[in-house]
């Protein structure tokens, strides 16, 4: 567009006659004032003024107008705005609706365990002009929920910075993705003398099942086994006979001689087993894989809840579990990165996952 003599620069903006302003970015707020009926903003900072505008701009009293104008390098903030978003997302999410004044929303597009690939954040973050912010890694969201949010700082974002952004985001599953979670059939094998011999009433029995069926799973089983190493590997294979493609086991976790479960599990032939974990409640969990030859199901998890998992609504097997279904290999490392974030605070409502456990 041709400068005229009303044109004045000004920190990178200009003054234009509203009638010269079409295709230029409004760079303020104008307000309305329509008395006894209304008052708010008739146009937004980052508005790109229409020929249609025109007329309405007038009639507010506007002559000129502050404006930006977008060169072949620059982006609007709100095209800038979608191309991070659209860089952002792997499977599993989605955009919630349109930018606006150059933000846009990253939503949930399926139930599942949303994944953050942290260190690609970061490096996007560090960019300036631009930024993400997302809900926490590994935690459970529902289809709709609102995961990340993304947008440009300036009303004009240079081209180039987002397009590094968008080479930053090409990383395997995206920067955001949501993985979704299989339906377990799981098996249940209580342990204890104390509850198999009826000294005691089992209280690990509605606490799985509640948890297994939040995630859509089935309790195809659920054994009594005394603290002997033989009947609970009995248990466990009959289990497995009968479809299980997640086990769990109760109590015997500790290092009192008659706590067996873990060696049953050995026996039973399971590998990769890991033992101990750093989340307090829950330090004595376990976790291992076992090889079938089932060409659906190759590799089993076993899981392992000690004593607390009574006790405790909140314990490490709620942070592993969803991990578990969404297809993820739980082991020393991961089981070592809780450690940070990984103490219950035992307040007195528990508002998980609203709070700092696991995060």
């Amino acid at each position: 567009m041709c400068e005229t003599l009303n044109e004045k620069h000004h920190s990178g903006m200009k003054t234009l006659p509203v009638s010269d302003a079409v295709g230029t970015v409004l760079a303020h707020d104008i307000t309305e004032i329509r008395t006894g009926e209304f008052k708010g903003c008739a146009f937004r900072k980052g508005h790109i003024i229409q020929a249609e505008d025109v007329c309405r701009l007038q009639r507010l009293g506007k002559e000129h107008l502050y404006v930006l104008s977008v060169s072949e390098d620059e982006l609007h903030e709100d095209e800038a705005a979608y191309r991070l978003a659209n860089a952002l997302m792997g499977e599993g999410v989605c955009m919630q609706g349109s930018p606006r004044e150059g933000k846009i929303n990253i939503i949930a597009d399926r139930d599942g365990l949303l994944k953050i690939n942290e260190a690609a954040l970061l490096d996007f973050n560090m960019l300036g002009d631009i930024m993400c912010a997302t809900t926490h890694d590994n935690t459970v969201v529902k289809k709709g929920q609102l995961v990340a949010g993304t947008r440009a700082i300036p009303l004009i974002a240079k081209k180039e910075v987002v397009e590094q952004a968008e080479h930053l985001c090409k990383v395997p599953g995206g920067v955001i993705n949501v993985k979704a979670l299989r339906k377990p059939k799981t098996g249940v094998v209580i342990t204890g003398n104390e509850v198999y011999y009826g000294k005691i009433q089992d209280a690990f029995a509605p606490v799985i099942t509640k948890k297994i069926d939040e995630f859509g799973g089935e309790i195809i089983g659920t054994y009594y086994a005394p603290d002997d190493q033989e009947h609970i590997e009995t248990r466990l294979r009959e289990l497995l006979d009968a479809g299980a493609d997640l086990l769990i086991t109760t109590g015997g976790m500790s290092v009192d001689p008659d706590d067996v479960t873990r060696f049953a599990i050995r026996k039973l032939g399971a590998t990769d087993i890991t033992y101990g974990s750093a989340v307090l409640p829950g330090a004595m969990f376990m976790v291992a894989y076992l090889n079938t030859e089932n060409e659906t199901t190759q590799n089993i998890p076993i899981l392992g809840i000690p004593a607390c998992g009574m006790y405790h609504k909140t314990t490490v097997f709620d942070l592993v579990l969803p991990r578990i279904l969404a297809g993820e290999h739980i082991g020393r490392m991961e089981l070592a990165e809780l450690g940070h974030g990984g103490l219950c605070l035992n307040c007195e409502v528990c508002r998980y996952p609203v709070c700092p456990f696991g995060k």
